[in-house]
Formats: structure tokens, C-alpha cells, sequence
């Protein structure tokens, strides 16, 4: 996923979750307002997704080719740390 493509997307994302914000100012059905939070959610999960596709095929690729052991341990504990703060929420 480009760049430009993921803020269009993110702009997109902030734009629902205004409407969000919105349903609730005016006291939308709660279930309408779940599904809504529901859809942002899967929206960034999407943006994320593409985000680490992109980091893994660059900065990770580029750190396990090199010849630095310690950067390769970074940049693998790295994506590690990204999974278990995911699971935690």
C-alpha cells in the first residue's frame, strides 16, 4: 500500500469515525453506532495490515539481508512487540 493511498484512507477512516461521533451527539441506536465503530475498526485493521506488508518488504527485508545479527534482532522483536500489544487489547 503506498503512501498516498493510506492517507486517502485514513482520511477516509477519520471522516466515519466523525460520523461516530456525531450518532452518539445525537443519541443514535446503540447497535447502529456498534456496527459503525465496528466498520472504522475493520478500516484500520486494513490500513495496519497494509502498513506492516510495506515494513516487512523494506526495512525488515533490508535489516535480515545485512550483516548487523543485532539489527536483524531489532527489527524482528520489533514486529513481535506489534503482535502482543494487538493481543492484549
Amino acid at each position: 500500500m503506498k503512501n498516498e493511498e493510506t492517507m486517502l484512507r485514513l482520511k477516509t477512516i477519520d471522516g466515519h469515525l466523525r460520523g461516530v461521533i456525531r450518532m452518539m451527539e445525537e443519541d443514535a441506536y446503540c447497535i447502529d453506532v456498534i456496527r459503525q465503530i465496528q466498520a472504522v475498526q475493520a478500516a484500520l485493521n486494513k490500513v495496519s495490515a497494509g502498513i506492516l506488508e510495506n515494513h516487512l518488504g523494506s526495512c525488515v527485508t533490508t535489516a535480515i539481508r545485512g550483516e548487523d545479527p543485532a539489527e536483524r534482532e531489532r527489527v524482528l522483536k520489533e514486529i513481535t512487540d506489534v503482535f502482543e500489544t494487538a493481543t492484549k487489547v
